[in-house]
């Protein structure tokens, strides 16, 4: 196992996307994407949407973010931005035919998004709910910062209509914590914990990740067996890529304080056996869930989905993304938002759209896109219905990447037959290993630096 998990341990994207968001072009317009929206208000029955909302601010800076953030304390910055999140809700609303179209999940993520009040939160709340339709059985979550949260905020953001919480916990050592600026004691989180229950927030996620500066194995099965006792529904495990010539903040973390290579197998090895024992189930990548979450009955199900937040219970739907440099999907668009508050300021001064770049799927990135994404949450490829649905010939019109995939199935990863091929319990823990191989751009590409590793 180990010497598998070496050999495939390479950069490569996380597929939250396919073409990946690197592939963006700047030549995607405005007008594209309402052309887009146009299209979609032709099919007649239409899937809810999921909303995307961006809050950009944080009060302090965490070493190894990679996130699009402004950090500040200045807590009056809010206002001005929430002001043209909503100058941006109405430009959506009206490309989308102002007829408050149905909604059934919604993320709000960062960023920080508890840096805003709770009446800031409420108003924007309501200002969306004026141009879209809540589903009563929606899953709307928020990310929270456990150190701006306080027992009656959460009892808030449940009145407002979250159902679902992310805790940003990262790691319980305090030599890792204060390694990365994040200082957050555990019992302050556990406490949170038991208020969110007690409120009937239906799932509540904790944010992890393993090789971050001065992080050890030892260091890491003490902060799961932390995680453990507060059982959370699921669980982010997220492997820290330490890319400092693209992110400035990590550029603060010492190289000699990274774990090294073989160190952050032996710390994925152990999350992986600790969280297992524990009841969780390995839903793919760095998700883990237990058994009775919604997220591991649609596994079990064969209806998981992959977006932008990762995996997902949802049906795969279009994606409407709100505020700075947010991404969206509907049907064969990609696209994103301004990535500088400057930019994206300047777009809504103007009346329009803050779209600044994106991508159009011709049929060969669709047809790689569903392949990509039924390796990513079904872990298995039926050629027949590939063949029937797209109109092609696996065998023949795929036959290099089936070439690739004969020695992934040597190392173990997967079984390939005549009429198509499934994954492994080894080639789940390598599933990016084997969307790779799908990945026409990538395989072209001789860069992958930018990509962090898969493990």
């Amino acid at each position: 196992m180990d010497g598998l998990l070496r050999k495939y341990d390479q950069a490569g994207p996380r597929y939250t996307s396919y073409p990946t968001a690197d592939r963006f072009v700047e030549a995607y317009t405005a007008a594209d994407y309402e052309l887009a929206l146009a299209l979609r208000q032709r099919v007649p029955q239409q899937h809810p949407l999921s909303l995307y909302v961006h809050i950009p601010y944080c009060q302090a800076l965490c070493y190894y973010c990679a996130c699009n953030k402004i950090i500040t304390k200045d807590a009056s910055r809010a206002a001005h931005y929430l002001a043209l999140l909503k100058q941006e809700i109405a430009l959506q609303a009206a490309a989308l035919g102002g007829r408050k179209p149905l909604v059934s999940q919604l993320h709000m993520g960062g960023g920080t998004p508890t840096f805003c009040t709770d009446e800031e939160l409420a108003d924007l709340w309501q200002y969306l709910r004026v141009h879209f339709q809540f589903a009563p059985d929606g899953e709307y979550a928020i990310e929270i910062d456990p150190r701006t949260v306080s027992a009656q905020r959460l009892k808030n953001l449940r009145h407002m209509g979250f159902n679902r919480l992310s805790f940003g916990v990262q790691d319980f050592d305090p030599a890792v914590q204060q390694a990365v600026n994040r200082q957050q004691p555990y019992d302050a989180v556990a406490d949170l914990v038991g208020q969110a229950r007690a409120l009937g927030f239906a799932s509540i996620n904790m944010d992890l990740i393993y090789g971050l500066p001065l992080q050890s194995t030892e260091s890491l099965a003490r902060t799961l067996s932390q995680v453990v006792a507060l059982r959370p529904d699921r669980i982010a495990l997220y492997a820290y890529a330490h890319l400092p010539q693209r992110f400035k903040a990590q550029r603060r973390i010492a190289d000699q304080q990274i774990p090294s290579a073989g160190e952050k197998l032996a710390m994925f090895k152990l999350a992986l056996a600790q969280l297992q024992a524990a009841g969780y189930d390995y839903i793919g990548m760095d998700h883990f869930a237990l058994p009775q979450d919604a997220l591991a009955v649609a596994k079990r199900q064969g209806r998981l989905q992959r977006n932008f937040q990762g995996y997902s219970t949802q049906p795969d739907c279009d994606l409407i993304g709100l505020g700075v440099s947010a991404i969206g999907k509907v049907g064969t668009h990609y696209c994103q938002n301004a990535k500088t508050l400057e930019e994206y300021q300047d777009a809504l001064e103007l009346g329009q759209l803050p779209i600044a770049r994106g991508l159009v799927l011709g049929r060969d990135d669709a047809l790689r896109r569903c392949l990509i994404m039924v390796i990513m949450c079904q872990g298995e490829i039926d050629f027949q219905s590939i063949n029937s649905a797209w109109l092609v010939d696996m065998q023949q019109d795929f036959a290099p990447e089936l070439a690739q995939l004969q020695a992934l199935a040597e190392d173990g990863l997967l079984q390939l037959r005549a009429d198509g091929f499934s994954l492994t319990a080894t080639g789940w823990l390598m599933v990016r290993a084997v969307a790779m191989v799908f990945d026409k751009h990538l395989q072209a590409d001789l860069q992958r630096s930018r990509y962090s590793q898969i493990i």
